[in-house]
């Protein structure tokens, strides 16, 4: 992954939060991070900046379960804002759950590029990221 790549965590565990960000930069993706505590914040951030791709995530790593609004509503709402954002945007879905339901529910959504059981390790990461 380039280092000039914006990655946004959607995520309410401030403490998986806090190690991914670590993660990230133990593997070289040392800045371009921004987080939000639910889906609401971030897609009022997304909407606020549809002008300035700059600011807009090129790759998201979604939680399911947060309050306000989660990862799977998030998703209802980010594919209908998705015409009107000017840059494509990869969208991880990154939960601690291994319920077949969500699993298949994530894999059913085109726009989820893939579905990531955390904690994730440095090595797995690692290779994660050298896919990109």
């Amino acid at each position: 992954m380039k280092k000039d790549k914006l990655i946004s965590i959607i995520d309410d565990d401030v403490i998986y939060k806090y190690a991914i960000k670590i993660q990230f930069q133990e593997v070289g993706v040392m800045s371009n991070i921004v987080d939000f505590d639910n889906g609401e914040d971030a897609l009022h951030y997304m909407t606020q900046n549809l002008s300035k791709t700059s600011k807009l995530p090129d790759y998201i790593f979604l939680d399911i379960n947060m309050p306000i609004m989660d990862g799977f509503e998030f998703m209802e709402e980010f594919i209908k804002l998705q015409p009107n954002i000017g840059k494509p945007i990869t969208v991880y879905m990154v939960s601690s759950s291994v319920n077949n339901v969500d699993i298949e529910r994530a894999k059913a959504i085109s726009q989820i590029s893939d579905y990531i059981i955390k904690p994730m390790s440095v090595d797995h990461l690692k290779t994660f990221l050298n896919k990109l």
